[in-house]
């Protein structure tokens, strides 16, 4: 059975590719014949503690975070009382994430933009001080040169890592020579659970990304989110080597839109269904940004640098649906995420603008997928 897209715009919701035996389904969070699970991905906008960091290397070389800005005697004053302020925020809307279509909420969450682990571990503890549910953090530190990492929360209930996860270095040069050092991109594999806590074989490979920034300029390092993707996309033909109809999802702050080279030309993700091969990708994220939908506003315009892709077997399961087939994606642009007055109403509410403390969120609207299976 073939799917349709569904095209449903809502004030601050929008949703792609239904599949046409479940739109019968499609207002109803308890469908009956189907087990949802949400993933999604949030760049958590500078969450750093109030400590200097610093890690030694393998060859025993300490690094000292670039953090100073984020210090009680740095530029943003960063205290005690923000960095909580800044957990119960993040917290509160992570535990929204996929309400309205599981009561179970997100299964697993990628994040970028995170000092360390303890950082992570904070922001798990404050999510299950708020709703009793615990999510298991990972983060490796990376070479990034203000210390922000990528990584993972998941709900150990729905989700079940196969292995540890795998870090790739991203090795590029901006146009002046000089030496990129970016996060990591990290492999994590593992399966969803079935509703009765059952692991179901069908294993996901999620690559979670945080490319190189446009400083500088779009143009002028352009270069670097190409060889970014160039180093996921050699991550994706190594798990199609050891099985071609390897489950794929791609996240992250990419740093680009949908339809620039990094993304649909080096990594062929694609804007429609019917442009994807085997082994090919589906971009869920580029139908919301052509009818106006972003995560981030510069200048008044939108991007959509928050991106899910995923490779073609989980866009054309089979109809019995014996395993996870996609279902639908989401910019996650909540009212309570959102200016609602002033000369930025409708952007997302960023924790610091302009220097100033506005215990908001983050400046990047987080994104989901639904991923579905029968009972």
């Amino acid at each position: 059975m073939k799917n349709i897209v569904s095209a449903l715009v809502f004030a601050c919701l929008a949703l792609v590719s239904l599949p046409i035996h479940a739109q019968k389904n499609s207002q109803d969070s308890n469908a009956q014949d189907y087990i949802v699970r949400c993933v999604a991905f949030y760049n958590l906008e500078n969450l750093f503690d109030t400590i200097h960091d610093f890690y030694v290397l393998n060859t025993g070389d300490t690094i000292h975070k670039n953090d100073y800005e984020y210090l009680p005697s740095g530029g943003m004053h960063w205290t005690g009382l923000k960095y909580r302020n800044k957990l119960k925020n993040m917290a509160y809307a992570i535990s929204q994430f996929g309400l309205d279509k599981t009561p179970l909420g997100a299964s697993i969450v990628g994040v970028c933009e995170v000092e360390n682990i303890h950082c992570l571990e904070d922001l798990c503890q404050e999510i299950e001080n708020q709703t009793g549910r615990k999510y298991v953090p990972i983060l490796l530190e990376g070479p990034d040169r203000r210390g922000v990492d990528v990584g993972y929360l998941y709900d150990p209930r729905y989700f079940v890592p196969s292995g540890k996860p795998v870090p790739y270095t991203l090795k590029a040069h901006y146009s002046d020579g000089g030496e990129v050092r970016s996060r990591f991109q990290l492999l994590l594999s593992g399966y969803l659970k079935d509703e009765n806590g059952g692991i179901v074989r069908d294993k996901l490979h999620l690559i979670v990304n945080h490319w190189p920034s446009r400083y500088g300029g779009e143009e002028t390092s352009r270069a670097t989110r190409d060889t970014a993707a160039m180093l996921c996309r050699h991550i994706t033909d190594s798990l199609f080597l050891k099985d071609p109809k390897a489950n794929v999802i791609i996240m992250g702050d990419l740093n680009d839109d949908p339809f620039n080279h990094s993304c649909a030309e080096i990594l062929e993700a694609r804007k429609t269904r019917e442009e994807v091969g085997p082994q090919g990708f589906f971009n869920t994220m580029w139908l919301h940004l052509d009818r106006g939908v972003g995560t981030l506003m510069y200048n008044g315009s939108w991007d959509l640098f928050d991106q899910i892709i995923i490779s073609e077997p989980l866009l054309n399961a089979p109809h019995t649906r014996t395993g996870w087939t996609y279902w639908k994606s989401e910019v996650f642009n909540k009212p309570f995420l959102t200016v609602q007055e002033g000369k930025d109403k409708g952007a997302p509410l960023r924790t610091h603008k302009g220097g100033v403390w506005q215990n908001g969120y983050g400046d990047h609207y987080p994104t989901m997928i639904y991923l579905i299976k029968n009972k």
